[in-house]
């Protein structure tokens, strides 16, 4: 049995690492029925920071094909991808193709899959924030339609592809970035601060490309009531540099974290300021409140339970949205399945294949 993962964003590879290690741990069982499992990188997120170091300090695989990819626009890159990727589908051959979340990446290995009728397994199904400007929500949408396997990582995403009426069969999973969360604590490098700091991320378009609305999430991280520690994004730094946006010490820019180092910091901060689809769950896992700078989000859940709030670009709101912030968080519950999602998805697929 031959399996192709098909990876190009940072999320993707830290989602991936769970299945790799269930495969590794099914072969080191099945020795006389391995899987063979084959690693395209379509290179959607290419420099050290936001794609190498996540291979190398998760002592992942190399990629077996690396597309080389970059940035560009998104017709373009996305044809791109599928042009390279039904080369490499038709020469590999595999029984099936997973995906996950999003990401052009995701679309692109979707179509090229289904035009060659391999079976799609989709990890990260049945999201939906119900804005159909966002490329995301578009490519949520397209993937579930066309994927034969869709698993889905809460009881929400769940029931809203049985009101889409999907014709893939439907999986409550459970999610992988919680199983990576439980498997990686032990190695989570706490930043050497000591006073009280906020952890913030910015990468969404409607955010970065709009200079408006950057400036204006930019007022209002200057008023936080602490220090803000916000890893830039290529994008957004490109784009605080084309708007000459100045930031004060205040507001503490790095280069992207390293997965271990993210961790770390989500472990120390007080709490989380991000547009991030996986740092809002991220955040929920560390058990800290998090303020979302969107209008709607993919993640309904947790804003249903009181652990995130949505607020736009929220200068003029801004000292309401800190003492939000500021305040205990209620119990964690788990929403996103016990930690074993990756083991499930794998036997479940082995299962439909096989």
């Amino acid at each position: 049995m031959k399996i192709a993962i098909i990876v190009g964003a940072r999320p993707q590879f830290i989602k991936m690492a769970v299945i790799h290690r269930a495969l590794q741990k099914y072969n080191e069982e099945n020795h006389s029925k391995p899987i063979r499992e084959t690693l395209i990188h379509t290179g959607q997120h290419y420099d050290y920071g936001m794609s190498q170091v996540f291979f190398d300090d998760m002592v992942l695989p190399e990629p077996d094909i690396n597309l080389n990819i970059h940035s560009s626009f998104q017709g373009e890159m996305t044809g791109a991808m599928i042009t390279s990727l039904e080369k490499e589908l038709l020469a590999n051959r595999p029984d099936c193709v997973l995906i996950f979340g999003d990401t052009n990446s995701t679309l692109a290995g979707a179509l090229a899959a289904a035009k060659l009728h391999i079976p799609i397994a989709h990890i990260e199904s049945g999201l939906r924030s119900f804005n159909k400007k966002m490329p995301e929500e578009i490519n949520r949408i397209v993937v579930d339609c066309i994927s034969d396997f869709l698993f889905c990582p809460c009881q929400n995403a769940q029931s809203q592809l049985k009101k889409e009426n999907v014709s893939g069969k439907i999986f409550l999973s459970g999610d992988v970035m919680y199983d990576s969360f439980l498997h990686y604590q032990d190695r989570a490098m706490k930043p050497d601060l000591k006073e009280s700091f906020a952890l913030a991320t910015l990468h969404r378009a409607e955010n970065t490309d709009d200079p408006r609305r950057l400036n204006s999430i930019f007022s209002a991280l200057e008023k936080c009531p602490i220090p803000v520690i916000i890893p830039l994004h290529p994008r957004t730094k490109k784009e605080i540099k084309k708007n000459r946006i100045t930031l004060s010490r205040h507001i503490k820019a790095t280069d992207p974290l390293s997965y271990f180092s993210m961790l770390g910091h989500l472990a120390s901060c007080s709490f989380v300021i991000t547009d991030s689809g996986g740092l809002q769950k991220e955040a929920y896992f560390s058990e800290k409140p998090c303020v979302t700078i969107r209008d709607e989000t993919e993640w309904v859940e947790l804003v249903n339970h009181g652990f995130n709030k949505l607020v736009g670009s929220f200068e003029e709101n801004s000292e309401s949205v800190y003492k939000w912030a500021q305040r205990p968080i209620e119990k964690f519950e788990k929403i996103y399945g016990d930690g074993n999602a990756g083991e499930i998805i794998l036997k479940t697929i082995i299962k439909l294949i096989r």
